[in-house]
């Protein structure tokens, strides 16, 4: 599985997640210009293979319009500190799993 930090979240957050994750990845260094626009971050994402971690909910907009892939795990939580993003993903990490192997595009994180 390949996660994709959008800009609103830690680029800190990549390597603690590395170990649960696999392959995670920020926007910000991934060889596109920064700032990038969300349909940006979304081709990259659908040719490589990532799922889109954001806060951003214009994805879902995104989602709507283009379909699957690639998946989105969207944060509803408001601005949230990268400690409880990275223990939401962690406790969330089997249904992560989940949307990756199923036919559904979105997991929400209340």
């Amino acid at each position: 599985m390949k996660l994709l930090l959008d800009a609103n979240l830690s680029w800190r957050l990549t390597t603690a997640l590395a170990a649960s994750f696999g392959n995670c990845a920020h926007v910000d260094h991934i060889g596109i210009r920064v700032p990038a626009k969300d349909i940006e971050i979304w081709n990259f994402a659908r040719k490589n293979n990532y799922i889109i971690v954001t806060q951003d909910s214009d994805f879902c907009n995104l989602l709507a319009i283009h379909g699957f892939p690639p998946k989105v795990v969207l944060f509803k939580k408001g601005n949230t500190d990268k400690k409880t993003v990275l223990s939401l993903l962690l406790t969330y990490q089997q249904f992560i799993d989940d949307l990756d192997k199923n036919d559904y595009g979105l997991l929400e994180i209340l």
